[in-house]
C-alpha cells in the first residue's frame, strides 16, 4: 500500500515511515504541514494518508473532509494528541477508515493499519464483484436478495457500505447523500433496509427517521454514526429504529448485524 504522512513532528514521521517500510508498504512521502497535502495527494497517488488534526497552515480535520469529498477511494488514518473527547466522532463522521490517539504504541499502529488495509481489500473486490454482476431480474424469485439503501453524507463511507453490505448478499437500490434524498429513496425503492448516517444535511437522520418510516413503514431502518451516545440511541429507537453501526465500519460487526436482522 502507498502511504503519504503528515505529521508536523519529525519524530512521528520518521517512526511511522519506519513501522510501515518494515510491513512492506511503500511511504512515497512526508510533510510537516497542512498546506499542500491535496497538491501531495494528486502527485503521488497514495491509497493511505496518516493524517495529524493538529497541523500548521490547515488543520486534519479540514483536510480529511476535502480528501472524501474528492478522493474517496483513498483511506485515511486519522491521529491526534487533542483531548477532545468528540474528535473521534468528528474524525469517524467525516469519513476516517481508522483513529489513534496520541501517544500511541507501535502495535497500535499495526494493528490499525492492517484492519485499515484488510477493511480495504475486502470492499474493494466486493464492489468489483457487485459492479461486475448482471442487473437483478424484475420477476419475483424465493432467492432474491434484501434490498437496500444507503444514505449517508460521505462518498468514502457509501462506498465502504456499497462493498460490504454486497458482500453479505444485500441488493444496493439505491444511495443519498443528505436526509431528504434518503426520503424520497425509501419512498421509491421500499428497501428492506435503509442505512442512514445520523449527521446529513438538509435533513438530519433523526429528523429523516419518522419520515422514512412514515413512506416506507417495512423498512428497516439502522442508524449510522461516528458515537453511538445513549441519548442517540434512545432517539432512535423511539423514532422506529433497529439498531446502529458505529463509524468506522468494522466488516465483522456489520456482518454478524446483518445476520441477526435478517435471521441468518
Amino acid at each position: 500500500m502507498r502511504v503519504l504522512i503528515v505529521d508536523d513532528n519529525a519524530s512521528m514521521r520518521i517512526l511511522l515511515s519506519t513501522l510501515l517500510g518494515d510491513r512492506g508498504h511503500t511511504v512515497v512521502g512526508a510533510l510537516a504541514d497542512g498546506n499542500g497535502v491535496m497538491e501531495a495527494i494528486g502527485n503521488l497517488s497514495p491509497d493511505m494518508v496518516c493524517l495529524d488534526y493538529q497541523l500548521p497552515g490547515r488543520d486534519g480535520l479540514d483536510i480529511l473532509q476535502e480528501i472524501n469529498a474528492t478522493r474517496p477511494e483513498i483511506d485515511v488514518l486519522f491521529m491526534t494528541a487533542s483531548e477532545d473527547a468528540e474528535i473521534e466522532q468528528k474524525a469517524a463522521d467525516a469519513g476516517a477508515s481508522g483513529f489513534l490517539r496520541k501517544p500511541f504504541g507501535q502495535k497500535q499502529v499495526i494493528d490499525e493499519v492492517q484492519t485499515v488495509v484488510a477493511t480495504r481489500e475486502q470492499v474493494t473486490a466486493a464492489n468489483r464483484q457487485a459492479d461486475a454482476a448482471p442487473p437483478p431480474s424484475i420477476a419475483p424469485t424465493a432467492n432474491r436478495r434484501p434490498s437496500a439503501v444507503i444514505a449517508d453524507d460521505n462518498g468514502s463511507i457509501r462506498l465502504l457500505l456499497k462493498g460490504l453490505l454486497s458482500e453479505l448478499g444485500l441488493n444496493i437500490v439505491g444511495q443519498a447523500s443528505n436526509g431528504e434524498e434518503a426520503v424520497r429513496a425509501a419512498q421509491t425503492h421500499q428497501p428492506a433496509v435503509l442505512f442512514l448516517d445520523v449527521n446529513m444535511p438538509v435533513l438530519s437522520g433523526l429528523q429523516a427517521l419518522p419520515k422514512i418510516r412514515q413512506v416506507s413503514p417495512q423498512t428497516a431502518v439502522v442508524m449510522v454514526t461516528g458515537a453511538a451516545s445513549r441519548d442517540l440511541v434512545e432517539q432512535a429507537a423511539a423514532g422506529g429504529a433497529r439498531g446502529y453501526v458505529v463509524k468506522p465500519v468494522r466488516p465483522a460487526y456489520l456482518e454478524a448485524f446483518v445476520k441477526k436482522l435478517f435471521n441468518r
